[in-house]
């Protein structure tokens, strides 16, 4: 039987404690680390803080709060799997990514000091490949699922754990320190495409179902009468298009950033070898 349908004013805006609590921390400490700690650990005659840093920061906590602190939450946990999975992409692609690119590299070498070597071997590529993509398919497990959207600490622990994974899986690109080194362009650009075809074998199972995959939603209210099927349809067509059109933008980045760079290079070796 079709769970009953309900409009938008269900899911009123209710933020939860602790999305208060992680904002108000992300924000606060990274003043905090501007004003009080970069004087003494900042690199001398180096800003503390670049304002491309300021402005990543910014769209990680705008990233997070968006999909935490609105009621694009509680329509995912509490109707449509589709919004749930956009939740998802939102913490991991956009949100883990640019809060490394808004760190500057004192303040992460601060952060991370006492657990260096732990990093180090949890940051290299194939590691945190495979970390986060075994994170990935452990949220798509249905009883999983079902422990998401019926218990708040399992809720807390998955998102957790898939941002600590995301943060892993982003670093070999993005990575802000230099005594941890970042891949080269090509190798960059092909673990990245890696990685926008695994989400390929859960998303199709997904879209090609015919009956609910995930009974917890089934049994939920549905917003604008939307069925479970075609709700878990879209889920795999978000997380796939809309996980590879991420993805996908980053390799974009890099190669057209790389070629810049080989270009003005060139230019620089020819004005040499043409210099009297």
């Amino acid at each position: 039987m079709q769970p009953p349908a309900v409009g938008i004013e269900a899911f009123p805006w209710h933020v939860h404690p602790e999305v208060i609590g992680i904002i108000v921390a992300l924000v606060g400490g990274y003043w905090y680390a501007m004003r009080r700690l970069a004087p003494r650990y900042a690199e001398p005659g180096e800003p503390p803080v670049s304002r491309r840093q300021v402005a990543w920061f910014a769209v990680a906590v705008g990233a997070f709060a968006l999909v935490e602190a609105t009621p694009i939450h509680n329509i995912g946990e509490g109707s449509l799997y589709s919004v749930h999975m956009v939740e998802h992409l939102v913490l991991t692609l956009v949100f883990a990514p640019a809060l490394l690119k808004g760190t500057p590299a004192w303040l992460m070498r601060l952060l991370l000091r006492p657990f260096m070597p732990i990093v180090r071997a949890l940051t290299k590529p194939v590691v945190a490949f495979i970390l986060f993509n075994l994170m990935v398919a452990i949220t798509h497990i249905p009883g999983m699922v079902t422990a998401v959207v019926t218990s708040e600490l399992a809720h807390f622990s998955i998102h957790l754990g898939l941002v600590i994974t995301a943060l892993l899986m982003w670093w070999p690109v993005v990575g802000p320190l230099s005594e941890i080194p970042k891949l080269r362009p090509f190798p960059a650009m092909g673990y990245l495409f890696l990685q926008s075809l695994v989400p390929t074998i859960p998303a199709s199972f997904l879209t090609f179902a015919d009956t609910a995959v995930y009974r917890i939603y089934a049994e939920l209210p549905k917003l604008w009468g939307v069925d479970v099927v075609t709700d878990q349809t879209v889920g795999g067509l978000i997380m796939k298009v809309g996980g590879g059109a991420i993805l996908w933008s980053a390799i974009a980045v890099i190669f057209f950033t790389w070629a810049a760079e080989e270009e003005r290079a060139s230019r620089l070796r020819t004005g040499r070898a043409v210099a009297p």
